[in-house]
């Protein structure tokens, strides 16, 4: 009978540790059971659209303005930036190869296919008003301007320069110093960065106010003023292609970062099309990075 009850525990305990043992491997195969778990992987397949953003976070606006029309100026008058070609009706320059660029880039139209040019002063009213959507004329952000339109970033910083006849100016006039009492007839254009510094550094009876550039250095050429104050670039590149000019650059480039060049942009046209100026400055850091403002720049300013 001993033998019996002894029998029959021994085959307890086997049938125990054989439960115990199965239980062990039926947790180690409800792993696959997991499994799935890590197919939720998939869920994040919609992330994937970002990568097609991905050139818009490192900074590509390539159609950015597809189907936007704006109306755009420009003076016409001023070179190397704004001007006419020999025949007189295309306009050509840095600022309308810079707007072929921003076009190209950003994929906006002009309305009716047309620049609109004007003087500086119609110009940033027209801009002022809303007339005009934009405006690209190597137009300088002053502060005063900047109360009724808004600006891009700089895309050209250009400083002022003397200018005078070698054949009739003074001897005494040897830098913008000399024309500050208002001794000397200085000739500006209306509505100009050079404008703006001459009402606030030289005497108001020392300042003759041309409404275009080019009446302003025709006056100089025939000495009927001493002296003419104006952009840089605008004037070396008159002196370069101006045969028998009796004009000549002297003194230093002063008002140096008070005249950058950047595009006006309307309040009506920034309500309209939102972000419209953040796009601008992000094609201009664009087109600068890939060399096409520097192609640009030397190709109308060097």
């Amino acid at each position: 009978m001993k033998k019996l009850v002894r029998l029959v525990s021994v085959l307890m305990v086997m049938m125990m540790m054989f439960v115990a043992v199965t239980g062990c491997s039926e947790k180690k195969a409800e792993a696959p059971a997991s499994a799935p778990a890590p197919e939720a992987a998939p869920a994040a397949e919609p992330e994937a659209p970002a990568a097609e953003e991905s050139p818009a976070a490192e900074g590509s606006i390539a159609g950015a303005l597809e189907g936007v029309e704006l109306s755009v100026g420009t003076s016409g008058l001023f070179a190397p930036f704004s001007y006419y070609n020999e025949d007189g009706t295309t306009l050509i320059g840095y600022d309308l190869d810079f707007l072929k660029a921003l076009q190209d880039l950003l994929g906006f139209t002009i309305k009716n296919d047309t620049v609109q040019a004007m003087d500086y002063s119609a110009l940033t009213t027209s801009v002022a008003e809303g007339k005009l959507d934009i405006a690209m004329a190597a137009l300088c952000a002053t502060d005063t301007r900047k109360e009724v339109m808004n600006f891009s970033d700089t895309y050209y910083d250009s400083g002022q320069i003397l200018v005078i006849n070698k054949e009739t100016s003074s001897k005494e006039i040897t830098a913008i110093d000399s024309l500050k009492d208002g001794k000397y007839k200085v000739a500006v254009e209306k509505g100009t960065a050079s404008h703006l510094y001459a009402q606030a550094n030289i005497a108001e009876s020392g300042i003759e106010v041309h409404d275009t550039i080019t009446t302003a250095y025709e006056s100089l050429e025939q000495g009927k003023v001493a002296a003419l104050i104006q952009d840089t670039p605008g004037i070396a590149f008159y002196i370069k292609t101006k045969e028998d000019t009796k004009l000549e650059m002297i003194g230093d480039e002063f008002n140096q970062g008070q005249a950058p060049y950047a595009v006006a942009v309307s309040f009506n046209a920034s309500k309209e099309h939102e972000a419209l100026v953040e796009t601008i400055n992000a094609a201009i850091k664009e087109l600068t990075e890939n060399g096409t403002m520097g192609k640009i720049d030397t190709q109308w300013c060097k």
